[in-house]
């Protein structure tokens, strides 16, 4: 759980999108299996929602920010727990930052699944199809925390 320098903020596209796609998480539609998670903003207090794509393997649930140092993931470091879910099935989930060198694994297995979607916030010129190798020397920089 080192710093890290790396984020991509997003284009006005981007946030379109985000908006659209959180909207109808919050009304129990996902697309391609996004939920919405609301953490408790650490400073102001307000909880804030943006969409995400829980994870599973082997048997634990994984949230992956490939953007990097997101407000959501600042916000769930200080909180430790949010809510995740579409429409009415949301729960409380605890959030556990996962150490940098058990990340690769993760991120690779993010990567397989919604590598189309995401590939372009990578950080240092590391693209969607990267070996475990290859994402182990970034992992410091992609934040996975895993639901519990």
């Amino acid at each position: 759980m080192t710093g890290s320098t790396h984020y991509i903020a997003p284009s006005s596209m981007d946030r379109a999108f985000n908006t659209v796609v959180r909207w109808l998480a919050q009304r129990g539609i996902g697309i391609a299996g996004s939920q919405a998670l609301t953490v408790v903003g650490r400073t102001s207090g307000q909880s804030r929602t943006v969409p995400v794509n829980p994870l599973a393997v082997d048997g634990s649930v994984y949230l992956v920010a490939v953007r990097g140092e997101t407000d959501w993931v600042r916000n769930a470091r200080v909180a430790g727990s949010a809510r995740l879910g579409r429409g009415r099935r949301q729960g409380r989930i605890g959030l556990t930052e996962v150490p940098d060198a058990q990340r690769a694994p993760v991120i690779a297995a993010y990567l397989r699944k919604w590598g189309w979607e995401v590939g372009r916030f990578l950080p240092g010129g590391v693209t969607a199809g990267a070996g475990i190798d290859e994402l182990a020397a970034v992992a410091h920089l992609i934040p996975v925390f895993v639901v519990s």
